[in-house]
């Protein structure tokens, strides 16, 4: 009904624009006429065209009217229907169930593998120092050099010490003539109180019989028991004589070990791993660092296990060592001590682990990972790491119930494996839990769980 109507506007129009153009022809005509009578006179002034009409304004704006409502047709209409047919989509999707990816929540193994940092040390590893001042005559080892029990490693040239022993021996033979003076006046001692003694009993029965007064008899026994105080000084000073010559006996015992340190022996069979020292240079007592011997055909390695494993290691308990750098190569050990405490301040557990090093291959200071297989009493839960949803709140998993309802719930994380995490509370094996859980999965939500099978690795 519209283009009937905006054709018969049309030729309308087109009616009009034929009267007007007659219209037209006939005023140039009679402007024409005009010019003719008026040649020569004056200049013609320029046509002016005239003004259009009332009803080409109007039918101007009937045209446009028209346009609008042609736009409007062809731009609301669809739009308006569009809409509708999203609202409708909308409400439909909003009445389906979404479908989801669920997966079982399983129990961890029965053993776990514990993977611990350490640094390999000898099991004996001592310093060698000078025990006596002098100059290094000779060495015999160098770093590397494998020495056994007692080997002689360098000796040590001390002329002062030797003079001390010489000194020393003096002294004793000194202190042991006193000594022997000292028996010699104790003798003397002794005869002369014997003597004194049988005056004195003498003369103690001459005053009895009153041949004698007692006065004399008095001056007898004083005598005597002067002689026995002489003799108890004597033997007093027969001891500290004795004593002297203990005393330079051990001095002199003193030197003579120290003259024994002039050769430096190895105390244990060995690696040397160090050498400070050279031939002529100056080495001082208990100050000088000659040489650092390890033995390294047994080695140790200290690890700090966790407090969350500590219950499960114990002595005796096997562990195996690898090394980046020795590819291939696995080392079996075995632990051999715990600290049986805590460190406060990193809540670990120092534990020893010692391997054998028959081949040579492992060496002091390397770097080893540390293969501990521990037992569990009590396996964690495992769950994928794509099921994990992170909130202010705290880590949670989405869980989907027998009436097909979903349950966000709080749950206490333990070690991440990556692919797996540790779930030490807030589930239970057999629960079910939502895999990549979208927009889609809301708290108390209905959902269509779909299980999740996963390939099981091969052994």
């Amino acid at each position: 009904m519209i283009k009937m109507e905006y054709d018969s506007h049309q030729g309308q129009g087109l009616q009009v624009a034929d009267d007007t153009e007659a219209r037209l022809r006939a005023e140039i005509e009679e402007l024409k006429l005009k010019l003719a009578r008026q040649q020569g006179h004056a200049t013609p002034r320029p046509a002016t065209p005239p003004p259009p009409s009332r009803r080409a304004l109007w039918l101007l704006a009937l045209a446009l009217a028209v346009l609008i409502v042609i736009g409007f047709v062809k731009g609301y209409v669809p739009h308006r229907r569009n809409e509708a047919t999203l609202a409708a989509e909308a409400d439909s999707a909003a009445k389906e169930v979404p479908t989801v990816t669920v997966v079982g929540v399983e129990r961890s193994a029965a053993t776990g593998t514990l993977v611990l940092p350490g640094n390999i040390e000898a099991v004996t590893e001592a310093p060698i120092l000078a025990r006596a001042n002098g100059y290094l005559k000779q060495r015999y080892v160098d770093i590397g050099d494998r020495v056994k029990s007692g080997q002689l490693l360098a000796e040590i040239e001390a002329p002062e010490l030797q003079q001390q022993v010489n000194q020393a021996r003096a002294a004793l033979d000194q202190v042991r003539a006193a000594l022997e003076q000292s028996n010699a006046n104790l003798q003397q001692g002794q005869a002369q109180e014997q003597l004194a003694k049988v005056t004195a009993e003498r003369w103690k029965n001459l005053q009895s019989k009153g041949v004698v007064s007692r006065q004399e008899n008095d001056t007898y026994q004083s005598q005597w028991a002067a002689a026995q105080a002489n003799v108890s000084a004597l033997e007093k000073a027969v001891a500290s004589a004795r004593s002297n010559v203990n005393a330079a006996e051990a001095n002199l015992s003193r030197l003579n070990e120290l003259s024994a340190y002039k050769n430096v022996l190895a105390p244990f069979a060995g690696v040397i791993t160090v050498r400070n020292v050279d031939a002529g240079a100056l080495v001082s007592e208990a100050n000088t660092l000659l040489f650092r011997i390890a033995q390294t055909d047994r080695l140790r390695t200290y690890v700090n296990v966790p407090q969350s494993e500590a219950d499960s290691v114990h002595v005796g308990q096997v562990a195996h060592l690898s090394i980046l750098d020795l590819a291939g190569h696995q080392f079996a050990g075995t632990v051999t001590r715990t600290a049986n405490a805590l460190d406060p301040a990193t809540r670990t557990l120092l534990t020893e682990v010692q391997v054998a090093n028959s081949g040579g291959l492992l060496l002091p200071g390397m770097y080893a990972q540390v293969d501990l297989t521990t037992p569990r009493r009590n396996p964690p839960l495992l769950i994928p790491g794509d099921t994990l949803v992170v909130r202010s709140t705290g880590p949670q998993v989405g869980v989907v119930g027998a009436d097909h309802i979903v349950h966000f719930q709080q749950v206490q994380l333990g070690r991440d494996f990556g692919d797996k995490i540790e779930v030490l509370s807030g589930l239970a094996a057999g629960q079910q839990v939502v895999v990549n859980p979208g927009d889609t999965v809301q708290e108390g939500a209905k959902v269509n769980p779909v299980l999740l099978r996963e390939k099981k690795r091969p052994a």
